[in-house]
């Protein structure tokens, strides 16, 4: 699972069923929780069940499975469980068997046979000629306003970087600082840990980082959870370059319009428009595309459909960086932690010392997350060497960040007291195996997670097959 989906899904299973079963009415909705948050098992699954009326006992669940697989196959029904498509059907004397719930099945069925009149995959609508917009002049929007995004979280670095691009809207600000990307002190402006973290996520995860922060924003608003997800499923459907009408809107919709228009991920020549235009940040949102590592010549990659992303940043032994980039938006960012000296039309050069890296450390950007900028944007050149930075630059980076912390706290959860070692190894593999194992002590039978739910419904669907087989 992307980035994108992982941050996707944690939103989604921390909501109440009933607000499962209005969303998965819309078939839009269905079709693209199972293209973008489903890994492969999970699909095989849902597909070999859609048309199966009865339920389906484990035991023949089972045989689609390889053998020594079992992990897998638990993981699958757990996630789909978890997201309201799988659900358990018992009666005495019978083995568990599962079915998939209603409206998820009929919906998913309707999405991919067509039919019916739901209008969850937009209106097109026709447009004068001369009122067309061109997929190039959708690319250069979002361009211009995701850019801009990017550019006020960074552009407190003296480049001037606010000043050039979009004008974001009081209320991108605010969400921005709303999801700790930024702090926001008077009139200055600084990016966070977790906002340069932003800043080096591929372009899908970071409008999806954005998207979830408003879904969790949209109470506050005053808008429908539903409303705005679904509106949000469905742009992934559409076609980029195809106008669509407003007509089938809610209210909370048709304010979406206005706020996603600040982001880039809608087009609208203006507000009372009754038509609006996906842009490709909209129709890549329930996509499997490929990662795009840069803010700014990654984006450009993204809109090309190119993964050609070209390193441009050379540093020597000596700590001098050179950067061939005009990019002001990439300047901004490596002035974060260099101090730059001289600016060429097309290349930039400074110096990382104790003191950049310092300054940078003390916003919050640590120490790895600059190491992970420069081996991502090193130059070609740079990549035919055994070790594509020098290891004394390497070290010296992250022997300036110690200088100041000598212990790291992680929030999370300690699983301790487990009976066998039979018993502890398997919830702890499982959580090794899902990404949130943060520490481990197999001789006192003890793992710490940085999550629980996933771990608890682990260990719950494992003491009901205790209890089945006894």
């Amino acid at each position: 699972m992307s980035a994108s989906s992982v941050r996707s899904f944690e939103y989604l299973e921390s909501l109440p069923g009933t607000v499962f079963n209005r969303l998965y009415q819309q078939p839009s909705t269905a079709l693209a929780i199972f293209r973008r948050m489903l890994p492969h098992l999970a699909k095989s699954f849902v597909m070999a069940m859609l048309y199966i009326a009865r339920p389906l006992p484990v035991t023949d669940l089972e045989t689609w499975v390889r053998p020594g697989s079992q992990r897998e196959q638990d993981t699958a029904v757990d996630l789909l469980e978890r997201l309201q498509i799988l659900k358990r059907s018992a009666e005495p004397g019978k083995p568990r068997s599962y079915m998939l719930t209603n409206p998820f099945a009929s919906s998913l069925r309707q999405a991919l046979t067509g039919g019916g009149n739901h209008k969850s995959f937009g209106i097109p609508s026709g447009v004068h000629s001369k009122d067309e917009v061109t997929i190039s002049q959708l690319d250069d929007f979002a361009r211009k306003q995701w850019e801009g995004v990017l550019g006020y979280m960074v552009g407190s670095t003296g480049i001037g970087l606010r000043d050039e691009g979009a004008n974001l809207s009081p209320s991108v600000k605010h969400l921005l600082q709303y999801g700790g990307l930024v702090d926001v002190k008077g009139r200055n402006v600084d990016i966070t840990q977790d906002g340069f973290a932003f800043v080096l996520q591929e372009v899908n995860a970071q409008v999806w980082t954005i998207l979830v922060l408003y879904l969790e924003n949209a109470e506050q608003l005053g808008m429908d959870h539903v409303d705005v997800l679904s509106f949000l499923f469905m742009l992934g459907s559409l076609e980029l370059g195809q106008a669509y009408s407003k007509a089938n809107l809610t209210e909370t919709q048709l304010q979406m319009l206005l706020d996603l228009r600040d982001f880039g991920i809608i087009y609208q020549d203006r507000p009372q428009s009754n038509n609006y235009y996906p842009t490709r940040l909209a129709t890549t949102l329930t996509s499997d595309a490929g990662a795009l590592r840069s803010a700014s010549a990654g984006f450009d990659s993204a809109l090309r459909s190119s993964t050609n992303d070209k390193g441009f940043v050379f540093i020597e032994t000596n700590y001098r960086l050179y950067a061939y980039t005009s990019s002001p938006l990439q300047i901004a960012i490596l002035s974060l932690f260099t101090r730059l000296s001289t600016r060429y039309p097309n290349m930039i050069s400074g110096k990382m010392t104790r003191e950049s890296i310092r300054r940078a450390i003390n916003m919050g950007i640590t120490g790895d997350q600059i190491v992970d900028f420069l081996y991502t944007h090193a130059h070609p050149q740079m990549r035919k060497m055994e070790n594509v930075l020098p290891p004394t630059v390497v070290d010296q980076i992250r022997l300036w960040q110690i200088e100041g912390e000598r212990m790291k706290s992680t929030v999370g959860f300690l699983f301790k007291d487990f009976s066998t070692a039979a018993e502890y190894e398997g919830p702890c593999q499982y959580a090794r195996d899902i990404g949130v194992l943060a520490w481990k002590n197999d001789a006192k039978r003890m793992f710490f997670v940085t999550k629980h739910e996933q771990i608890a419904a682990y260990l719950k669907s494992k003491k009901e097959k205790r209890g089945e087989g006894g």
